[in-house]
């Protein structure tokens, strides 16, 4: 069955990296909005018959829910055989427990929304901590594929003597992953967190054997950038030299990246997320992952 990749606005690049690689023609969406500010939106490719893959990365989400509702909507409207989301970012998996009386179930509640108008998902590195699966909240097949080798083999390729430093100890499945793809050793950091932009570090294992080479933090976000940037000055007061860090999706809020610009000897992140760091492309990772690459 013929398959069209159909961006969402900002993810032609994206799109047409993919293409490049399966093979696979690229829809036009319009997009615009009413006087009211709301939603106008309309597939101007011919999708009857087709696997729509919709591509849509989410940052900043809710400005961008509507939209891509309404652009599922339609491509099933025109008679689209099936419409999948291919999301490089995917929101909302933060809040998956109710941590104080009241609160919404924000995970649950936007998988219940997305598999209500897709009919599958595929996405890279999901912040899932207490989530062990994407099929724990989405009622869709899902598909959560992983940048760890791409990550991996850039270091190999632009480090010397890297060592691979998760900045806690949720972050041991991407520092493991990674070091293995770049061929190094690694290690974690264990995380007490003060405040929301506070946080207290200490070393788990002994860091003293590996002084001398040079630390290399990775993290599947970085958001506020205080884990970051703060793992970086703890690095420099064990004795080793400035830390590069990789990062799978650059959320970045205000300022953070000038803070952990300041701590560290670069940044870099994948594409996940348009951001002028971006220096690794997960296109080949989400064209093998729908089958095409």
């Amino acid at each position: 069955m013929a398959r069209l990749l159909l961006p969402m606005p900002g993810n032609e690049a994206m799109a047409n990296a993919i293409a490049a690689r399966t093979g696979d023609a690229v829809g036009v969406l319009e997009h615009r909005r009413f006087p009211d500010n709301e939603s106008y939106v309309r597939v101007l490719t011919d999708v009857k018959g087709r696997e729509v893959e919709l591509i849509a990365t989410l940052a900043n989400p809710d400005e961008k829910l509507v939209g891509l509702c309404l652009a599922a909507d339609a491509a099933r409207g025109a008679g689209a055989a099936r419409v999948r989301l291919i999301a490089p970012y995917l929101p909302y998996l933060r809040q998956d427990a109710r941590f104080n009386q009241g609160e919404a179930l924000a995970a649950q509640t936007f998988a219940s929304l997305v598999s209500s108008v897709f009919d599958g998902l595929i996405t890279v590195d999901p912040h899932l901590h207490r989530i062990k699966r994407l099929g724990d909240v989405y009622a869709i097949p899902s598909a959560a594929l992983t940048a760890s080798d791409e990550i991996g083999a850039w270091i190999g390729k632009r480090v010397a003597t890297p060592l691979i430093v998760g900045p806690d100890e949720e972050s041991l499945q991407w520092a493991e992953r990674v070091a293995a793809a770049a061929g190094a050793p690694y290690t974690t950091l264990r995380k007490t967190r003060l405040g929301d932009r506070e946080v207290r570090l200490e070393a788990v294992g002994d860091l003293k054997q590996s002084l001398g080479r040079q630390p290399v933090l990775v993290d599947d976000i970085v958001s506020s950038g205080t884990t970051l940037s703060s793992a970086a000055r703890f690095l420099r007061a064990a004795g080793f030299a400035k830390p590069h860090c990789v990062v799978v999706h650059a959320v970045f809020a205000e300022g953070a990246l000038r803070r952990l610009e300041a701590e560290t000897a670069s940044v870099a992140s994948t594409d996940t997320i348009l951001h002028p760091t971006n220096e690794i492309s997960v296109a080949g990772v989400l064209a093998a992952g729908m089958g095409g690459g």
